[in-house]
């Protein structure tokens, strides 16, 4: 009989940031009991993934092993965390455990998708546990930029695993838990294997910053501000929208919220107990009646979403609220990777509007949800664990943060999207490596990143599209000549005439030296319209488009 050993498997967050997914399992080898931590999104953007709804880690390894799977947790309610729950349920058909404002959260998702509320169960904080076949984990209370964040104590028959998940050691956090060094420290009384810890910030060399410490430069901010004042954050960022509304409070302004996200997220911040003093909110109707001087807006879309109440502001009118000269705009957050191009479009915007707009280039009105250099060391001092396994970060992260380890005495393991390995052996090693990848949610349906749909799009949208029509009588003689439409190409090319005329003159000499067996085999035809539409196209404006033939065939 094989030697059993607990293994840790990332499907999703090790090597990037976004759609987290880690696999546990204890048992012999393929026969392990497994769980999974997380299971999130990360999002499109216009160049990659044109059209894309929202992007899923590639769950097939562990859906075909669903029958060993024991449940699902849930560290925290980010979308990369627990976005992809209700979209993956059917394929895993387990139980899901998360504390009570994250349960709040992932039942809504489930209720939107048609699936039972009570799939999503509720757990109580360390040092109550949940048992899970081999399994029992513990959710341990821990700082970050939502509420009722929990790092994991998975404890099994092979040793404990601390699991950090999304962390920060923030000791006055405004909303929420405070980081409990002692608590944490206790953890690594019987011993622990491995420390799976956050990547994200360990490029950051000063301690982190509170949560509390924001409120004064905020307040004094919004109080030297003469027209109305509007700030965004991050909707799921309940302190920050607690911080901002009372800042504005002190200053005698009164607070609408504005966005679907943020509304909900306070609503279910107060109905499971997390916030339960949040200053008096009025609604957008009342808003646009008061003195701008006496109005602050708290408004989602600080990553310049397009359909968000930022760049609805940013565009005109929202909600019967205009921003005017003299009025101001302040980013309280910090732009994504990747989402630069969308913030700065909104700053311009405003910008020409004559609306001042502050970010946070000054490090006074963001702090960082995510634990900083010298906290990470901190946490693996607290824990001492035999091995730091990196994860939640890119590469580089991971890289970084493995070195990080070994320069404090701790053995680290790289361990990107894929990679198996043993943590109950004396010392921790990769063993097997796993098929990964993205699946899109493309509308309603889930489509593979292989499938072609995506890329299909995305040379349509480099190249334009030409569809050509044909017909055919039953003696495989062409019915008039060849007819194209064309889209998202140039009206004119190089010879000056209509691209569509100059397509269909050349498709109809193909046709008339077309062979028999040619005009007879209709993937022979196809290849050769669609092979001189783009050497047309090609000569006329210098694309080459996605050519799509239309072969009609008349029959007795």
């Amino acid at each position: 009989m094989s030697k059993e050993r607990l293994i840790y498997l990332p499907l999703g967050g090790a090597g990037e940031i976004g759609m987290n997914a880690y696999v546990y399992g204890v048992g012999a080898p393929g026969k392990e009991r497994l769980i999974l931590v997380d299971l999130g999104v990360t999002f499109p953007d216009m160049d990659g993934t044109p059209g894309v709804d929202l992007i899923f880690p590639d769950i097939q390894w562990l859906a075909e092993r669903r029958d060993r799977l024991e449940a699902v947790f849930i560290t925290h309610a980010h979308e990369d965390h627990v976005g992809a729950v209700a979209h993956f349920y059917d394929r895993l058909g387990v139980p899901v455990f998360a504390r009570a404002f994250t349960a709040h959260i992932a039942r809504t998702k489930m209720e939107e998708r048609g699936h039972a509320p009570q799939a999503v169960q509720t757990a109580s904080p360390w040092p109550e546990t949940v048992e899970a076949g081999p399994f029992r984990v513990g959710f341990v209370p821990i700082s970050h930029s939502i509420p009722e964040s929990s790092g994991l104590v998975i404890d099994t028959p092979l040793g404990r695993v601390v699991h950090s998940a999304d962390f920060k050691m923030d000791r006055d956090p405004v909303v929420g838990e405070a980081f409990d060094e002692a608590l944490w420290a206790s953890l690594a009384e019987p011993g622990v294997l491995a420390l799976a810890c956050d990547s994200t910030n360990v490029f950051s060399p000063h301690e982190g910053r509170s949560e509390s410490s924001l409120g004064p430069e905020i307040e004094a901010l919004i109080a030297g501000a003469k027209g109305m004042f509007v700030a965004t954050t991050f909707a799921s960022n309940v302190a920050r929208v607690k911080t901002l509304a009372e800042a504005a409070e002190r200053c005698g302004r009164s607070v609408c919220l504005m966005g679907r996200a943020m509304r909900r997220m306070i609503e279910a911040a107060v109905e499971t107990g997390v916030l339960t003093d949040f200053p008096r909110t009025i609604g957008p109707e009342d808003a646009k009646d008061l003195p701008r001087e006496n109005l602050m807006l708290i408004v989602t879309g600080s990553q310049g979403e397009r359909r968000a109440a930022s760049a609805q502001l940013a565009q005109g009118k929202y909600n019967g609220i205009e921003l005017k000269p003299g009025d101001t705009f302040l980013f309280s957050s910090k732009t994504i990777p990747g989402n630069e191009r969308g913030v700065i479009r909104i700053m311009n915007q405003f910008s020409e509007m004559g609306v001042e707009v502050i970010d946070d280039s000054s490090g006074r009105y963001h702090v960082s949800g995510h634990a900083n250099r010298p906290d990470l060391e901190r946490l693996h001092r607290l824990i001492a664990p035999r091995a730091v396994v990196p994860m939640h970060g890119e590469h580089r992260h991971l890289r970084e943060h493995v070195k990080l380890a070994k320069s404090n005495g701790f053995e680290g393991v790289l361990a990107p999207n894929g990679t198996m390995v043993a943590l109950s052996d004396a010392s921790p090693s990769v063993v097997d490596h796993v098929e990964t990848g993205r699946v899109y949610l493309d509308g309603q349906v889930q489509v593979g990143a292989l499938d072609g749909v995506v890329r299909d799009r995305i040379r349509m949208a480099l190249n334009g599209h030409v569809l050509i029509n044909v017909i055919l009588d039953e003696e495989d003689e062409p019915l008039g000549e060849p007819w194209c439409e064309v889209r998202g190409l140039a009206e004119t090319g190089s010879s000056r005439a209509p691209l569509v005329e100059v397509l269909e003159e050349d498709l109809s000499q193909f046709m008339g030296r077309a062979g028999a067996k040619t005009l007879a085999d209709d993937d022979k035809l196809e290849e050769g319209l669609r092979k001189v539409a783009r050497q047309t196209a090609i000569s006329e404006i210098g694309k080459r488009p996605e050519v799509t033939v239309i072969i009609s065939r008349l029959t007795e």
